[in-house]
């Protein structure tokens, strides 16, 4: 029998922590997408440097899988710091334990854990506002000219996905093929997202349109069977970071920022029905998309205050 030391002791090799996170990272990486495969490996990188800097082991009997070792290890993540990074703030090391937790609910199903150890630990998600551009800080994002070509691009990508709502990972993967033309004439996109696979039909704003024709003789383009030109997620992010401060903008502007600025800036603001925004954006629950109207009824609430202060002043 095969030995191994765990907690300072030697005990039966059996089944450990270790073996349920191989076991499921290797049977969920055909279905789960490559991004969120990502975040299990960071999870599972998180929980070796808590067993080798906690308790000096390489692992542990998935038996000592128990609530507290849940409550020692949320006390770790949030002070961990990858190397690349700073820590975690509440939400992300509750992404690392919801991440356990699915593990562990696994290793019930699979009969290795006799019960879930998460089964008195609550999950505490901090409710974080949806950052947006309002239409005048869009407007001075289309006025603004950039004499790098690359600024230029990067500045036409987040206009056509505020125009649009699609994620940075559904402009990536456009290509001429998904733009057809729709039922009533006009220019339709016919995609999918890329995170859910929830299919997506989106008409053609007549800037989104103006920004496809912008590029549509691009020689490299073409020859890749795309509709626009593309960067790296990390080189967009950090360019929107200039185009902001060139347009005076005090947000931090990022991709993401764009399709909840389609959200609520282009389609809520201007009366477009919660459900037609939900089926735009692709979102298969309405529920997800009414996180939007809320923070919409939190704008109209400083709006109405902020006239009822000027017609106060008159």
């Amino acid at each position: 029998m095969v030995k191994a030391r765990y907690y300072g002791e030697e005990e039966d090799d059996g089944k450990t922590l270790l073996d349920l996170i191989t076991y499921h990272n290797t049977t969920m990486h055909t279905s789960l997408k490559p991004g969120t495969m990502k975040n299990y490996y960071s999870t599972e990188r998180c929980i070796k440097k808590f067993l080798e800097e906690e308790y000096r082991v390489e692992d542990i009997p998935l038996k000592k899988l128990n609530y507290r070792f849940i409550v020692d290890f949320e006390q770790y993540v949030r002070e961990y710091k990858p190397a690349t990074r700073s820590g975690c703030a509440n939400n992300g090391a509750m992404k690392h334990m919801e991440r356990l937790k699915k593990m562990s609910r696994l290793g019930v199903r699979l009969e290795w854990l006799d019960k879930d150890p998460f089964i008195n630990f609550k999950l505490k998600f901090n409710k974080t506002e949806r950052q947006f551009l309002t239409e005048r800080e869009i407007k001075l994002i289309q006025e603004t000219t950039f004499t790098e070509p690359s600024y230029e691009k990067i500045k036409d990508l987040f206009l056509f996905a505020c125009y649009t709502g699609l994620s940075y990972i559904d402009v990536k993967e456009l290509r001429s093929d998904h733009l057809v033309i729709g039922r009533d004439g006009g220019d339709w996109l016919f995609t999918k997202r890329e995170k859910t696979e929830e299919s997506l039909k989106i008409p053609l704003l007549p800037i989104a349109k103006k920004i496809i024709e912008k590029y549509k003789e691009n020689v490299d383009i073409k020859a890749r069977g795309r509709l626009l030109p593309i960067y790296s997620n990390h080189m967009i992010n950090r360019t929107l970071k200039d185009i902001a401060d060139a347009c005076g903008i005090h947000k931090n502007l990022t991709f993401h920022v764009a399709r909840h600025t389609f959200a609520t800036a282009i389609t809520l603001s201007n009366g477009v029905p919660i459900e037609t925004v939900s089926k735009l954006l692709g979102h298969s629950k309405l529920s997800t998309t009414q996180i939007y109207a809320r923070v919409l009824e939190k704008k109209i609430g400083e709006d109405m205050h902020n006239l009822m202060i000027r017609l106060q002043q008159r």
